[in-house]
């Protein structure tokens, strides 16, 4: 047995130990990599096989008398048009023992921003490999730029679990050697650039090799197929350990239900961290001001305490200025206080065609409140291809590197590594209003 199949055997017994207790809660991936990798095919393929089309939809992706597996996800008149991928296309379908929402993102460069949104809430990646692409019969291949580029920006996401497919082995001469060709390329750059990769699968999306049903053998492979490695996997708990943090996103002004909201202001959101119930103390930013939370109102408008991830409205005790943006936050008692900031040190996803540099302001959005934001230093570049963190002056469009922040007011701001929630913002140009780079903060 080869190092590579070693560590392929080793990635799929973590995947068959884990998330035994998340069977039942709907998993939300992305498929991603580069241009053509097959990534619309795959999709196409999982709701066919999987019973998720009707006749009549199926019907209307024939071409010239074939299905077109790609048409499924590729609604737009432009994808259709051009046979590629632009913006990101959510489809659903469900197995006997788990729902799923899938995210297909584009794999052009120039729509690495719509990768970053689809991935920066998914629960896992799987990252489509053209074998056709690579040379397979070279032990010591080089994989695709946009490849490495989407493994990492998942990485930094902190997507749970990434799952790597080969895909189109059963168009090369020699599957075997190409799968574990690749399969030790992909495994030498996780290695390098610390990605824990949860399995890596031999796949045929046109055939539907090993995509739905196993096939034991295939490839050197004897693992489970890559639906059975998704019913597996685990969902991303909600950040529940941490303090409250909620986001305001509408204030209901004079409410028409009386009993519940007594005729105080409603506060509408999601919680981002935490929980909250009647009866904590809470923090108003940037106000400054603190009440008490009276009711805590779900969707329909029943009083119960919610958890993070969770819609609710809060109503506190006393009017306070509270707006669409402001954030609540834990005040008091045994709740660790969250530290407000105005000086972030970020990792940086580049996604404006204009490069960035230092000393330019930008419009930073950290839940629903808009901040102006100033581009202190660059500290350093990411090199993908090597890894090295190169130093810089700008950064390229897709280029992600390492930052610091000065914003005009501070925000409630945890590492990214400790909650997806609060250690997030994107910038936008001022001048263009478009999302400029999106912003991990350390």
């Amino acid at each position: 047995m080869t190092i590579a199949t070693e560590k392929i055997a080793e990635n799929n017994q973590l995947v068959r130990t884990s998330g035994q207790n998340d069977y039942q809660s709907a998993l939300r991936f992305i498929t991603c990599g580069s241009v053509d990798d097959g990534k619309s095919t795959l999709i196409g393929r999982l709701l066919v096989d999987s019973k998720a089309v009707l006749q009549d939809h199926l019907a209307g992706v024939q071409r010239q008398g074939e299905t077109d597996l790609a048409l499924l996800t590729d609604g737009l008149s432009a994808e259709r048009e051009q046979g590629i991928t632009i913006d990101v296309a959510y489809r659903y379908f469900a197995t006997e023992s788990r729902k799923f929402i899938i995210g297909d993102a584009p794999g052009h460069e120039q729509y690495t921003r719509n990768m970053v949104t689809a991935a920066s809430s998914a629960d896992a990646a799987v990252v489509l490999v053209d074998a056709t692409k690579l040379d397979w019969r070279n032990p010591a291949l080089e994989l695709l730029p946009q490849t490495r580029r989407h493994s990492l920006l998942a990485h930094l996401l902190r997507v749970p679990s990434i799952v790597f497919a080969i895909n189109k082995l059963d168009a090369v001469d020699e599957p075997s050697t190409a799968f574990a060709h690749i399969s030790a390329a992909l495994n030498a750059f996780a290695q390098a650039a610390q990605i824990p990769v949860r399995a890596i699968v031999p796949v045929s999306a046109l055939k539907g090799h090993n995509v739905v049903e196993a096939r034991p053998g295939w490839c050197g492979y004897e693992g489970p197929s890559l639906l059975e490695l998704l019913e597996q996997l685990p969902a991303t708990p909600a950040e529940t350990a941490l303090p409250l943090s909620f986001p305001v996103q509408w204030v209901e002004k004079f409410s028409s239900s009386a009993d519940t909201s007594q005729g105080r202001r409603v506060f509408w959101g999601r919680v981002a961290t935490g929980a909250v119930q009647p009866g904590q103390t809470v923090r108003v930013l940037p106000g400054g001001q603190s009440a008490v939370v009276a009711q805590v109102l779900d969707h329909a408008r029943t009083p119960r305490a919610i958890a993070a991830g969770h819609s609710a409205g809060l109503v506190l005790d006393r009017e306070v200025d509270v707006s669409r943006g402001d954030w609540l936050l834990a005040h008091g008692g045994d709740a660790p206080a969250l530290e407000a900031r105005r000086e972030l040190s970020a990792t940086i996803a580049w996604l404006d065609e204009e490069p960035l540099v230092a000393g330019r302001a930008y419009w930073a959005l950290h839940g629903h409140r808009w901040v102006k934001a100033k581009v202190r230093r660059i500290v350093h570049r990411l090199n993908i291809n090597t890894l090295a963190e190169e130093e810089a002056t700008e950064l390229a469009p897709n280029a992600i590197g390492h930052v610091e922040l000065t914003l005009q007011e501070p925000v409630a701001a945890l590492p990214y590594a400790q909650s997806r929630a609060l250690g997030s913002l994107i910038l936008v140009d001022t001048a263009t209003h478009k999302t400029s780079g999106a912003v991990l903060i350390q």
